[in-house]
């Protein structure tokens, strides 16, 4: 484990406050100094400070990460990039739960109104105070998502991503830094909005330009690139940037999505670690405590990659 790696897992590991966000920011901005690199922040949507190393505008590529982490949640993400009906089947059944619950909610209040002989009340006054408890639980569901207590355990989602990119800042050549601008993504779990502000911004920079997402890669040994149209032309190098004889690698523009960043860019690559096998491959555990698993040799393989990547472009 790196020095950079074990300062972010001893003192930044959860990045969900503005106090925790503004630290680990300033933490970056050190080792960009440290290591020679110009640096910014740039305001977004809600709030979003992305922090930006290099020069996006000049480089070949830009390697992006989300640095902001979720709250903790009783169930986990479950991500399924070869079989997009698992993943929205998924999504509607944590829906389905969320609206079971609020039913619930509303059949017990009927049940202690009539234990506590409330029930002079009528029907109309029942119905509104039901739906008044719905929606408390409706409310209760969307902030525990959005501003629910911060997830200790991130080393996945998206510890793992962040330190892929400070170790490649380290490890880039000194004849590749030009190549090569870095972008922190903030406020991804909150849909997005920090490169979705980045990418208005800077719309004629990013039209053509390579954009490498690290999210979730320290668990599993499927190695996924999902290629936006604009990235085919990438795919080459990529394919001899990340080829491996211990790792399953796919780097594809058709039959795999990944929910992340590069959605926002025309040469988006979403990069990710998936368990499983063939079609079968899978994310889960983020979002939750046993987001634990830091695989060491996950963060080795894509930090030598991104380093080919940059003397390739």
């Amino acid at each position: 484990m790196t020095e950079t790696t074990k300062t972010v897992f001893e003192k930044y590991e959860v990045r969900k406050s503005k106090k925790q966000k503004a630290a680990f920011r300033k933490y970056v901005k050190e080792i960009a100094a440290r290591e020679g690199y110009t640096y910014k922040e740039e305001k977004g949507y809600l709030g979003a400070k992305n922090i930006v190393i290099g020069d996006p505008e000049t480089a070949n590529a830009v390697y992006t990460a989300h640095y902001d982490t979720c709250a903790a949640l009783p169930f986990p993400n479950f991500i399924t990039p070869k079989n997009i009906w698992i993943y929205l089947l998924y999504q509607i059944a944590t829906f389905a739960a969320l609206f079971a619950s609020m039913f619930v909610a509303g059949f017990l209040i009927g049940v202690i109104m009539g234990l506590l002989r409330l029930t002079a009340l009528d029907d109309r006054t029942l119905e509104i105070i039901g739906s008044l408890v719905s929606a408390a639980v409706t409310v209760g569901f969307v902030l525990l998502i959005f501003a629910g207590p911060a997830n200790k355990h991130t080393a996945n989602d998206n510890t793992s991503g962040v330190t892929v990119l400070l170790d490649t800042m380290v490890a880039m050549p000194q004849n590749s830094r030009e190549k090569i601008a870095f972008i922190f993504f903030d406020l991804e779990e909150a849909g997005l909005f920090g490169s979705m502000a980045y990418a208005s911004k800077h719309k004629d920079t990013m039209r053509d330009k390579l954009l490498v997402n690290f999210d979730c890669v320290s668990e599993g040994n499927n190695m996924i690139f999902t290629c936006k149209k604009g990235a085919r032309k990438y795919m080459p190098a990529l394919t001899e940037a990340f080829a491996s004889e211990d790792f399953n690698v796919d780097i594809a523009d058709k039959g795999m999505f990944y929910p992340s960043d590069q959605a926002n860019f025309p040469c988006g690559v979403g990069v990710a670690a998936c368990r499983g096998k063939g079609k079968n491959i899978y994310l889960s555990r983020i979002h939750t405590k046993r987001d634990i698993v830091y695989t060491e040799k996950n963060i080795e393989y894509f930090v030598n990659g991104a380093v080919k990547l940059a003397e390739l472009l």
